[in-house]
């Protein structure tokens, strides 16, 4: 994927990979503990709230939930749903994959940089 690719200063993509990972798994853990909410823009773009920017290590939410909707697990990928389900929302793919996203939890979004 392509967050596995956004290497650090002397980094392997194994090591960048490994780090992507365990944010992933974090995020997941937080979604299923309820410490971390999913949060859907109007447009139907994706982010996670509850855990810092700092905490992501580079990691972005698009490639979060990607990650998420290729290998989680069923109770993770249902309470994605539920979540978008709760706010009258849909997750869509092609603005997740657009760039549409925020850098605060889903209170502001941006298209790009």
């Amino acid at each position: 994927m392509p967050c596995d690719t956004r290497l650090k200063r002397g980094q392997t993509i194994s090591q960048r990979a490994d780090e992507v990972r365990a944010v992933t798994n974090k995020i997941m853990s937080g979604i299923l503990q309820n410490r971390i909410k999913v949060v859907v823009s109007p447009l139907g773009a994706v982010a996670f709230s509850g855990i810092s920017e700092a905490e992501k290590d580079g990691v972005t939410d698009a490639c979060v939930y990607r990650r998420m909707m290729v290998s989680g697990p069923a109770t993770v990928k249902a309470a994605i749903e539920r979540a978008a389900q709760l706010q009258g929302r849909t997750i869509k793919k092609e603005v997740v994959n657009g760039g549409v996203h925020s850098h605060d939890g889903g209170q502001t979004w941006h298209n790009g940089h």
